[in-house]
């Protein structure tokens, strides 16, 4: 957060310098800018890089920065109304219209205004990400033979077998000639549904659940039907009651640190699940996306739904993405029969391929000793971010009902007060200084209650995460009135879940 205000800070100070100079004016050396500004070299590359994008500078390498030619006048706007028109006729021809809302996805993407906390976000912040190692990766990778070719379409052979290895378990309940290589999890589950539901179907989804997977599902044309989800997962009576009303065919769910309540399905469920959807005539889709961001303390994980399935009823997304940067989009899709030629085939037709240096990357990354190591640091570290924000909740936010404490992923579930309004609370939350993700976009039908998602991955560590909930106290204020804290007691059912 602190580097991308420098680098916007520094980008507008120069914008401003720049109306001192002519064209082709030179501006002061990188080491100049950054006596002059106090800031790091990066930050002073990034923001003349930022004034070359807009146009406002041109960089010589070895020469410098130039002051560019003035802008052109802009050309007059044209006029889009006629798409209104246009968009409006072709959902009307539907008979399930296409709705693109992204709002669920960008609220996690969206970068805060400089000094607000980030409690919204979905990824690890840049401490928590092995830059140097993913470094190290790419320029290894660059120099292989071959890297800059066009890859098998399917995927790298070495890292489908490395993928099967991570999901089937060494027993080989999958192999790599049942794996594809895809562009992250948001790309796979994309291409998994368009795969197995055709336009106007349903599909069964966890209720509350991913929002990027209800924005796929609806922009395919497709009918989320919410099942309840529990402290031990989806609830199996549910499924196969919702199987039977609904006739669907698919149901997409994450059995691993559930998004958003962190729940983990229960032993005694998997084999249930997997039974119903065969019976069913139903794929499962199974999004393992956190399985590397277990906590120092969750203990042994169960294998993934996909190394208990011999029959082709799970397809199995599980992606490099979470456990490293937003931009190491590399993931694995498996699946098997019929199912995994059609998903190679749309694949194939979407994307092509996975650009092969990122492949290689991959596989210098997760080949060399840092990836452990990375593994391990990032697992701890997250237990003590985790411990970090329940323990400030349950000082400063004793009214803040928190039903589940989970041991692995980014982030806690929260259920706001009887009568809440959880845009209110995130509007005056964002006043105060912190950016909270609101629940609602989190479920297919009505909520049963309001609730907001708070991430502990994205901030820089425990101290701004303190710092965070006390600003989010301030805004509860606002919003619900004066709470509890300092020596307050928290509700019985809270008190006995945290540390």
């Amino acid at each position: 957060m602190q580097e991308r205000s420098s680098v916007s800070e520094l980008a507008q100070e120069l914008k401003r310098e720049l109306n001192r100079y002519s064209h082709g004016g030179k501006l002061p050396s990188s080491r100049a800018l950054v006596e002059r500004y106090r800031v790091s070299p990066v930050t002073v590359s990034r923001a003349l890089a930022q004034l070359a994008a807009e146009g406002l500078v041109v960089t010589r390498p070895g020469a410098g920065a130039f002051c560019a030619a003035p802008h052109a006048p802009a050309a007059p706007a044209g006029d889009t109304s006629w798409q209104a028109v246009a968009l409006s006729a072709d959902a009307a021809a539907d008979p399930v219209p296409r709705t693109v809302d992204a709002s669920g996805v960008t609220v996690t993407l969206a970068v805060p205004p400089p000094g607000v906390i980030e409690f919204n976000g979905g990824y690890p912040h840049p401490s928590l990400q092995p830059e140097r190692a993913m470094a190290a990766a790419l320029s290894r990778a660059g120099r292989r033979p071959g890297a800059w070719g066009r890859p098998p379409l399917e995927g790298l052979p070495e890292l489908r077998e490395w993928f099967a290895r991570q999901i089937g378990g060494p027993g080989g309940a999958v192999t790599a000639a049942e794996v594809l290589i895809a562009a992250g999890g948001q790309s796979a589950l994309t291409t998994a549904l368009r795969a197995l539901a055709p336009p106007g179907a349903p599909v069964l989804v966890e209720s509350p659940t991913y929002p990027g997977m209800l924005a796929i599902a609806r922009a395919s044309g497709l009918r989320p039907v919410p099942v309840p989800v529990d402290a031990d997962g989806v609830r199996p009576e549910l499924l196969a009651d919702a199987f039977r009303a609904s006739g669907a065919r698919v149901f997409v769910c994450q059995p691993l640190f559930q998004n958003p309540t962190g729940a983990v399905l229960a032993r005694g469920r998997r084999a249930e699940v997997l039974r119903i959807a065969r019976e069913a005539g139903a794929f499962v889709v199974e999004d393992d996306f956190v399985r590397r961001l277990a906590h120092a303390d969750a203990g042994e994980l169960p294998p993934p739904l996909a190394a208990d399935d011999p029959d082709g009823v799970v397809v199995h997304v599980s992606s490099l993405t979470k456990a490293t940067s937003p931009s190491f989009r590399v993931c694995a899709l498996a699946a098997r029969g019929p199912a995994l030629e059609r998903l190679r085939a749309i694949q194939v037709v979407d994307t092509f391929f996975v650009p092969r240096p990122l492949q290689e990357a991959a596989l210098e990354l997760v080949g060399s000793p840092a990836w452990p190591r990375h593994l391990r640091s990032l697992t701890a570290e997250l237990k003590t971010r985790r411990d970090a924000m329940t323990g400030a909740l349950r000082h400063r936010l004793p009214e803040l009902a928190l039903p589940h404490i989970p041991s692995g992923g980014y982030h806690l579930w929260l259920r706001l007060p009887d009568g809440a309004h959880e845009s209110a609370l995130a509007t005056a939350a964002l006043r105060a200084g912190v950016a909270l993700t609101p629940g609602r976009p989190y479920f297919s039908a009505e909520p049963p209650a309001a609730h907001v998602r708070l991430s502990f991955a994205a901030v820089a560590g425990t101290a701004e995460i303190t710092e965070g909930v006390r600003r989010l106290r301030a805004a509860c204020d606002e919003v619900l009135g004066p709470g509890r804290e300092n020596g307050s007691t928290p509700p019985p059912g809270i008190a006995t879940l945290l540390p």
